[in-house]
């Protein structure tokens, strides 16, 4: 008969004593930890709550964020100008501006349905459109034609009152304007963004020249500068500065620059791992957004985030919408035709350049897959020789005449008079800034940042896994 050891109750009281302080220090373990991450959760859904807007937008009532629709999320952001409170200082305004509310910038977004890739489109502010009646929280505002884009955003804060009015009667003029049926979007202010950007500790900005500027006190180097809230946000939105030419349009360009700049810096670092920071930049950022009440889903809001854990960098897509100069004021512009080209992107939930393949090759250049450019024949690979004859007799003479060239790095091509083509919008290059203007209409389009960040500021670009 096999003997089992004895074990004495003094051993016995001990061993499950252990036992049940191990299950205690686990509980509490778990506990604690859910009650941070509820604790967490209410916080940051408090402050959703809090700057939740109420959507205004014609035929929108039902559009709620639904991270896994597997469809496309579309929405309008709005950057407001106003003199407001803490704006003040940041805004170089007076007196005579408090009370105004002006929308500086007008960006649509798409994120993919396949959430692998972020299409953003500028609206100049300078844009002459005709747009359709709105309602607001007072009353409507008539049709008006003839009128500067960022108009509609103050005229119908003037007339309801508050953001749920300007920004419902901005998405509806958006809406009309390209076919679209967008009912959500998100308002930042210049303190918005100035704390999202100190809440990630700063973002790199390729500065092409020394820049001035006496209004907004800014004094940089050219250079790769790490700037902070109040420089990145500043150098985003200045029009007279040195390296500028003082209209909005260019100034577009930065503030494009500056987001992606942005995106680059938040997928820099693996946020997943840094929970402390994580949640203060999502508590920054979210304390400086306005979010329509169909996006202001706590849940929803992180699962999106969540979604986006994967996506490259190199698949975030942003330009302006094609422009020509006004034929009746120089000073203003009005939308060119190809336009719809854009927008049609938009309405088949396609990227602006490439494809949306899930494996879609890494893009060069603005971050894109280009489709036929001036450098195909360039990249294209030599035919097999036919079996029996010699190279000699098959090759064609050696041409001497230039052909285009890709840098590999940068993904512009290299024409033989030297000029720089962009091969995602086919535009023209500003070798000393990065600028990108279209070849038909002269007018900027975006910036080439991988061109502007290695080659005019020389720095080597981030490696994604």
């Amino acid at each position: 008969m096999r003997m089992h050891p004895h074990h004495s109750a003094v051993a016995y009281r001990i061993r499950h004593r252990i036992l049940r302080l191990v299950a205690c220090i686990v509980i509490a373990v778990l506990a604690f930890g859910g009650a941070a991450a509820y604790a967490t959760w209410l916080n940051i859904n408090g402050v959703v709550q809090t700057n939740r807007v109420e959507s205004l937008v014609e035929g929108g009532e039902d559009e709620v964020l639904d991270p896994n629709s597997g469809k496309a999320i579309s929405f309008v952001v709005i950057g407001q100008d106003t003199r407001d409170g803490d704006n003040a200082a940041l805004s170089g305004g007076t007196e005579a501006d408090i009370g105004l509310h002006n929308a500086d910038t007008t960006m649509v977004v798409e994120i993919g349905p396949n959430r692998q890739f972020i299409n953003i489109v500028s609206i100049p502010r300078d844009s002459i459109v005709d747009v359709p009646s709105c309602r607001t929280s007072k009353g409507t505002v008539p049709a008006q034609y003839g009128i500067m884009f960022n108009t509609i955003f103050s005229t119908a804060y003037q007339e309801g009152g508050d953001l749920s009015s300007a920004a419902s009667c901005t998405v509806n003029a958006v809406n009309a304007l390209t076919g679209l049926h967008i009912s959500n979007f998100i308002v930042v202010d210049f303190k918005g963004l100035t704390d999202m950007i100190d809440a990630l500790g700063g973002v790199d900005v390729c500065i092409p020249v020394d820049t001035v500027d006496a209004n907004t006190e800014l004094d940089l180097k050219k250079g790769m500068q790490h700037l902070d809230g109040r420089q990145a946000t500043n150098y985003a939105r200045m029009r007279k500065g040195t390296g500028t030419d003082g209209s909005d349009i260019m100034r577009t360009t930065r503030q494009q620059y500056l987001i992606k700049s942005i995106f680059r810096e938040a997928i820099s670092k693996n946020l997943f791992t840094q929970t402390s920071q994580l949640y203060q930049l999502a508590i920054a950022a979210l304390n400086s957004l306005n979010i329509s009440d169909g996006m202001a889903n706590t849940n929803a809001l992180m699962g999106l985030a969540f979604s986006l854990r994967n996506l490259q960098f190199s698949h975030i897509y942003a330009q302006t919408v094609p422009i020509i100069q006004a034929p009746f004021d120089p000073n203003r512009v009005v939308w060119a035709d190809s336009a719809k080209e854009v927008w049609k992107k938009f309405q088949e939930d396609k990227p602006l350049y490439g494809d949306d393949s899930s494996d879609q090759e890494e893009a060069q250049g603005n971050g894109s897959t280009a489709s036929a450019s001036p450098s195909e024949s360039a990249s294209q690979e030599p035919e097999p020789t036919p079996e029996g004859s010699s190279s000699e007799e098959s090759s064609p003479a050696p041409s001497s005449t230039p052909t285009p060239t890709v840098d590999p790095v940068t993904g512009l091509i290299t024409m033989p008079d030297g000029t720089l083509v962009d091969p995602n919008t086919n535009g023209i290059v500003d070798p000393e800034n990065g600028t990108i203007k279209d070849q038909d209409t002269g007018q900027y389009i975006g910036i080439a940042d991988d061109y502007l960040n290695n080659t005019v500021c020389a720095v080597q670009p981030n490696k994604q896994d």
